[in-house]
């Protein structure tokens, strides 16, 4: 009797390894955002007073709904104040976000608490301590914004202002090309995609590091990215019209070879570090020989 073959090798299981490794690389580096649980049940409490303002009396609609305008708008300045957090602590040099976006939801939720507190018989009194204590343990949970720049030792602010709108500017480029393949509906293409980003992101954390290193990324940064996106966006509306699989081989060996570009600039870029501090620890071992 035949029997299928199931090996290692076999065209399934081949697939199903591939399949295995393209997810495994989709989340190599990465890591659960913070941005949900807790902020995400903020954006269910607020509906609480909205319920109030069209099912209870007619004089609390008012600061019902004033309740549930400062409660849901905390909820998304929490969650837009979370991400921000997170892009801040990702990158050896970042500025500090200009909004307070968590600061500023710590205030709207002890006034939203405040609002709602007028809706009982227990008083002003009362309703100021709901709005405090909310207030307080809102800033508590969630913590406040980062406060202050980041950056490396040495390095000014007007090179730290260059950096920041290069790869501004870089990660505008990779989200365009991101949105427009992902509305392609094929997950294999846009882990390609997703791939390629990852890789120049590389690059842009090495720039980051040393700002000096900008001069020699920022054709990288700038033109080739920018290449990369028209490229993308060309690429999309003629896949769209006939999926023709060989304008999806040629995007993804365009793909592969700028990937391989930028790997290799993000080398040399690091070897050139390497030189650099060999140098310096050379010279240093020279005056030290000397002296002694």
């Amino acid at each position: 009797m035949a029997e299928r073959y199931g090996g290692r090798f076999s065209p399934l299981n081949s697939r199903r390894e591939d399949t295995a490794a393209d997810a495994e690389s989709r989340w190599d580096g990465k890591r659960r955002s913070r941005a949900g649980g807790r902020s995400n049940i903020l954006f269910f409490l607020p509906f609480l007073f909205l319920f109030d303002a069209f099912l209870g009396p007619a004089n609390g609609f008012i600061p019902a709904f004033a309740a549930f305008g400062a409660l849901f708008l905390a909820a998304w300045l929490t969650r837009q104040g979370i991400l921000a957090e997170e892009a801040y602590d990702t990158r050896p040099v970042a500025r500090r976000p200009a909004i307070p976006r968590k600061i500023f939801a710590s205030v709207l939720t002890g006034a939203g608490l405040f609002a709602g507190g007028l809706l009982g018989e227990a008083g002003l009194v009362t309703a100021v301590a709901w709005g405090v204590i909310g207030a307080g343990l809102h800033l508590a949970a969630f913590g406040p914004d980062p406060l202050k720049d980041k950056m490396p030792e040495g390095v000014d602010g007007f090179q730290s202002d260059r950096v920041s709108r290069a790869v501004a500017e870089a990660e505008a480029y990779l989200s365009e090309m991101r949105e427009r393949v992902e509305r392609l509906r094929e997950p294999a293409l846009a882990r390609r995609v997703e791939g390629f980003a990852s890789t120049a992101r590389e690059l842009f954390r090495s720039v980051e590091a040393d700002p000096g290193d900008l001069t020699a990324a920022r054709r990288y940064l700038g033109v080739y990215l920018m290449g990369a996106r028209d490229a993308t966006l060309k690429f999309a509306d003629l896949y769209e019209r006939g999926r023709d699989p060989q304008v999806r081989t040629d995007y993804e060996r365009l793909l592969e070879d700028l990937g391989t570009s930028f790997a290799d600039r993000t080398r040399r870029l690091m070897s050139n570090d390497r030189a650099g501090l060999d140098l310096e620890i050379e010279v240093l071992r020279e005056r030290l020989g000397r002296e002694t």
